[in-house]
């Protein structure tokens, strides 16, 4: 085993508020420093030399994960216009094969699609396969075909760092167009056809700017249609399921503004402002044609926190507003998709999303039903204006991810696809709960338990468990099906997730208690699950690994120095760990725009000091006895840089943490490594240390 890299110290003073902080492992930042390379590098080794032990445990698992998976397999296809569209992988390949199927005048049943048998008249679009060829990363920031099916736009990215550039293909005879458009945040073709909307980015990796691209015309050329100066807003755009209007949002994380280009007219006409933007109210529209009449379902929050959706005139978004939805407090409404006859509503209730059909007529929603007590459901996969089916996706914790279409005349839920596992897997073997275990001020917090039947039900005696959290951005862990996690229930591992405040499980208000000055709350529910699983006799601290990524390896840098006596380990993905230090330079890609969650500690002391208290990088203390700790990293992420673990295990072997790893993907960005294999390698390995933490290996 190699001795573990001891970065050097060097001072440089950070100065805010009248408090200073000599942070000596600030000149990791430098990536293209040679020195900061060779040290990443002999970061890489030594953690391949202290898991070399791991190696015939990596390869099991990965062949585990790899024999549950139908290596050649099929998409369920989608019918746009006149075509069927799917994708298909072939065993042994990294990348997807995006194909299509000419469809019959009205047959809107999706043809069935066997593996490895050939599909009448399929035409392969794009190959992912001869795509990545040459290059060690690749990923798609955009796939698009035009509304009359003759041209192909797709946008790769060769580095991980989410510039894309956009490339058009000719279908009908197969040339690549001259068109590329490099740089961007991705795009999509306007309906006729003839040219491109795209966004790209400013120096701080925020999309910013709309523009449109003429097919045929020098990239020089390109007609700005929207601009966004405020470095707190992101821009987007998409175009309405009816074709009728391009929609440009813009938007912070507490508040958004939309606008509107009707498409019967010149697309490059000044957008039509919907409402004005206020601080604090965020809304989104979709279009939709009531009675005859061209109407916006907005769905907003001013004066409801959980949200309401209202009705309002297309030629007039600021007149009468009609309410179609009211705000109930604990029904978190969380979108709204329109088609020609009816709408589908998105909202959590009881921490579970759930899906409803509204009636255009009567402004009545009927909820669609599911048999599991903990599932996830929503519309997938339906770019049509009017169709017979809704097409909708549907998983749980044990039950493989599912492909419905609901027939709209009957409400039959029609099962098209289940994901298959191979190897004999049951679902009856296996089961899924909720507990609850008390936060510090009294707060019920939910957590999600998985297991393997025959091991005995949770609380039968101790066993292992594998804690999963995340808590940040209102974003929800909801149930969700594994191939790669039954390696861990089917050696006895009770996999968990805690529901922690600032996730958006339980509503908005949920989230509101775990972000600025009240981000504490995620840090200390977060223990409070681990506490609970271990009071009630379903493990025991020395049988608890916690896993979190991004903004969840935030939450394991916190617990890492809360209650590290809890924890057998710790697992941490790409750890926003250094997060007073990037948000206190506006230079680094996205700070602005983060400190609607986090606040501004640049110009508030009150947010400085608060963030003072729990940055996981300034609060780790010499002498303390740490769990071994594994922090998972990619050199070109630009969400979470790589300097920011990189300084983290740092400063932690310096207060004479033991048994601290760092591993960091030479030529990948924010999501990892690229690839299907390489991704089953990725978690083997990071199963294989867990297990080895928990006395599994």
């Amino acid at each position: 085993m190699t001795n573990a890299p001891l970065a050097a110290r060097r001072s440089y003073i950070r100065t805010h508020h009248g408090d200073s902080f000599d942070d000596h492992y600030e000149w990791l930042r430098e990536k293209d420093s040679p020195e900061v390379v060779a040290h990443l590098e002999a970061e890489n080794a030594h953690t391949d030399a202290s898991t070399a032990h791991l190696e015939s445990l990596r390869e099991t698992l990965f062949q585990e994960i790899k024999g549950r998976v139908q290596e050649t397999d099929l998409s369920v296809p989608t019918r746009r216009g006149d075509w069927w569209y799917y994708s298909r992988s072939e065993e042994g390949s990294q990348y997807g094969i995006h194909c299509r199927t000419a469809a019959e005048p009205g047959d809107w049943t999706p043809p069935t699609l066997e593996p490895g048998v050939p599909v009448p008249g399929e035409e392969i679009l794009l190959d992912g396969n001869v795509e990545a060829e040459g290059h060690e990363f690749f990923s798609l920031g955009a796939f698009d075909t035009s509304d009359d099916a003759t041209k192909l736009l797709w946008a790769p990215d060769y580095d991980g760092d989410e510039l894309y550039t956009v490339r058009v293909r000719d279908l009908v005879s197969g040339a690549a167009l001259a068109d590329e458009i490099p740089r961007t945040g991705g795009g999509f073709f306007t309906p006729d056809g003839s040219g491109i909307i795209y966004t790209t980015r400013d120096e701080a990796w925020r999309p910013d700017t709309l523009w449109l691209h003429r097919l045929g015309t020098p990239v020089a050329d390109d007609v700005k249609l929207f601009h966004e100066p405020d470095e707190r807003f992101w821009l987007g755009a998409g175009i309405t399921r009816s074709r009728r209007y391009l929609v440009i949002g813009v938007g912070s994380s507490i508040t958004s503004e939309e606008y509107l280009v009707d498409l019967t007219g010149d697309i490059t006409a000044e957008p039509q402002l919907v409402w004005p933007r206020t601080e604090g109210v965020e809304y989104s529209l979709e279009h939709a044609v009531i009675g005859g009449e061209d109407r916006l379902l907005i769905l907003h929050n001013k004066d409801a926190l959980d949200f309401e959706l209202v009705s309002v005139a297309a030629a007039d978004p600021r007149g009468e507003r009609h309410v179609v939805l009211g705000h109930e407090s604990g029904r978190r409404i969380l979108g709204v998709d329109c088609f020609r006859d009816f709408a589908v509503v998105a909202y959590r209730s009881e921490g579970l999303e759930r899906i409803g059909l509204l009636d255009y007529t009567d402004d009545s929603v009927d909820e669609l039903s599911f048999d599991e007590p903990l599932f996830s459901a929503w519309p997938s996969g339906n770019p049509e204006w009017h169709s017979p089916f809704l097409r909708l996706g549907y998983t749980s914790f044990i039950t493989p991810t599912t492909v419905y279409d609901l027939d709209l005349a009957t409400r039959e839920l029609v099962m098209r696809k289940q994901q298959p596992v191979l190897g004999g897997y049951e679902p009856s073997e296996y089961g899924q709960e909720r507990a609850w275990a008390r936060a510090d001020d009294g707060t019920q917090v939910p957590i999600s338990l998985v297991w393997k039947r025959s091991f005995g039900a949770p609380g039968s005696g101790v066993r292992p468990v594998h804690l999963y959290g995340y808590g940040s951005y209102e974003h929800s862990i909801d149930p969700g099906f594994s191939v790669a996690r039954l390696s861990e229930l089917d050696r006895g591992i009770i996999f968990a997730v805690a529901h922690v405040r600032g996730g958006g499980e339980m509503g908005r208000n949920w989230y509101e208690q775990g972000k600025l000055l009240n981000k504490r709350n995620s840090f200390t529910d977060f223990v409070a699950c681990a506490e609970h699983l271990i009071s009630a006799g379903v493990t025991s601290a020395d049988q608890v690994v916690a896993e979190g990524g991004s903004a969840g390896g935030l939450l394991m840098g916190a617990v890492a120095n809360i209650a590290p006596s809890r924890f057998a380990g710790i697992l941490a993905a790409v750890p926003f760990v250094d997060p007073l230090t990037s948000i206190l330079d506006p230079s680094l890609p996205l700070t602005v725009i983060e400190w609607d969650e986090w606040g501004n500690p640049l110009h508030n002391t009150d947010v400085y000091e608060y963030m003072k208290t729990y940055s996981p990088y300034e609060n780790i203390q010499d002498g303390v006895k740490y769990p071994p700790i594994l922090a998972m990293t990619s050199l070109n992420d630009t969400r979470v840089l790589y300097v920011e673990p990189a300084k983290w295990v740092a400063r932690l072997r310096e207060a004479g943490a033991s048994d601290v790893l760092l591993k960091c993907e030479m030529s990948a960005g924010h999501g990892g490594v690229s690839g299907r294999y390489n991704a089953w390698k990725d978690r083997a390995f990071e199963l294989a240390w867990l297990l080895d933490r928990l006395g599994l290996a």
